[in-house]
């Protein structure tokens, strides 16, 4: 039993011992310029980013949703009763202005085309009626009133004929009794409430159809209590969506809807995001990014720079190909491409940002 344990305790002195040796070699090397050269044909691929005072920035992360913008939406709604056909677009399927989504068959229809027929017989009786009593006003058998009159009946007519061709023209200027459903705009069908062979009525609440064109789009998100003041309208806001992890959508805050919600006491922001490409699409989930200046700098260089070993980071100081040298920082933060330094270079130095990893590896070999 005591030679296990020796034994344990042999092997636990043997690995702290090969680790410690690691971190002195690693902080031998540290900030020591080495006889090390850097070659020309590594120089050409290697860049570099000269440290600088740069405002801070915080990053808060809120959970988010696409959503179609509600400013550029139509909503169809049926403006007469029937029973429709001839449905064949689908949710997400783009429509053109102007293009026939659906038919119905409607006594409406029908009836407005009979009451224009009959507006326009009404003025063709009128009119000869009206040109009947001129007649016999000139040859003195009919008086001032009774040309008035039909004069007035003629006028009546006419304007009964006219509001006729107006209401069939509001719903669509069929005079077969049909009512086509056409596209007010070009766009996606983001919601479809219809079916073929199904009856509408007017007093239905739901649209049939609901167009978008999603050249930009809504991300809303939810702020908590504690976070509110961290978030300002003008924000810069990074978008990312899960659809495309690589990709990073630009926008800012456009709007804060000053009220909680009185179930999940969130308040909502939003950022309107342009989608000419089309590649967000409503509902999909979204992390959003506020990026929030604050009023005091910080060294800064590009998080690439960083080198992690030994649970330390460290970075590549370059003067020229001969002074190069490992140097170990302290790291405050790193938001985006960005990482704040709390200590280990100064200001106007310049470090190693591309092949960085490469070049910790032969120095410290």
């Amino acid at each position: 039993m005591k030679f296990k344990l020796y034994s344990c305790i042999l092997f636990t002195a043997i690995i702290l011992f090969l680790n410690s040796c690691k971190q002195k070699k690693a902080e031998e090397n540290s900030n020591v310029p080495t006889s090390f050269k850097l070659a020309d044909t590594l120089l050409s691929s290697v860049t570099f980013d000269t440290v600088q005072y740069k405002p801070v920035v915080n990053s808060i992360r809120f959970t988010g949703m696409v959503d179609f913008n509600a400013d550029q939406v139509v909503n169809i709604y049926p403006l007469i009763s029937g029973n429709i056909s001839g449905v064949t677009a689908v949710l997400g399927d783009y429509v053109t202005k102007g293009q026939v989504l659906g038919v119905v068959k409607s006594a409406e229809m029908a009836n407005y085309s009979a009451q224009l027929t009959n507006a326009e017989t009404n003025v063709l009786l009128a009119d000869k009626i009206l040109q009947q009593q001129k007649d016999l006003f000139k040859s003195g058998l009919a008086s001032q009133i009774d040309l008035t009159n039909a004069e007035v009946s003629y006028q009546q007519a006419v304007a009964a004929k006219i509001l006729a061709e107006r209401v069939l023209k509001i719903n669509g200027d069929n005079k077969k009794g049909e009512y086509e459903v056409r596209s007010p705009i070009n766009g996606f069908i983001v919601q479809k409430n219809v079916t073929n062979n199904i009856a509408i009525r007017t007093d239905n609440s739901a649209a049939i159809f609901t167009i978008s064109d999603l050249k930009n789009v809504w991300v809303q998100a939810n702020v908590y209590e504690g976070n509110i003041n961290l978030v300002h309208l003008g924000d810069e806001v990074d978008v990312k969506t899960i659809s495309y992890p690589d990709k990073v959508f630009k926008g800012k805050i456009d709007k804060m809807l000053n009220v909680l919600d009185p179930n999940s006491k969130v308040m909502k922001i939003r950022v309107i995001l342009p989608n000419d490409s089309y590649l967000l699409k409503p509902q999909m989930f979204a992390t959003v990014i506020v990026n929030n200046k604050v009023s005091s700098k910080m060294l800064a260089i590009d998080k690439n720079a960083l080198v992690y070993d030994h649970s330390q980071y460290y970075v590549i100081t370059y003067k020229d190909k001969k002074e190069i040298a490992i140097r170990p920082v302290e790291v405050a933060s790193i938001n985006g491409d960005l990482a704040y330094l709390k200590s280990g270079l100064s200001a106007g130095e310049v470090v190693i940002n591309k092949q960085a990893l490469l070049l910790y590896g032969e120095l410290n070999n």
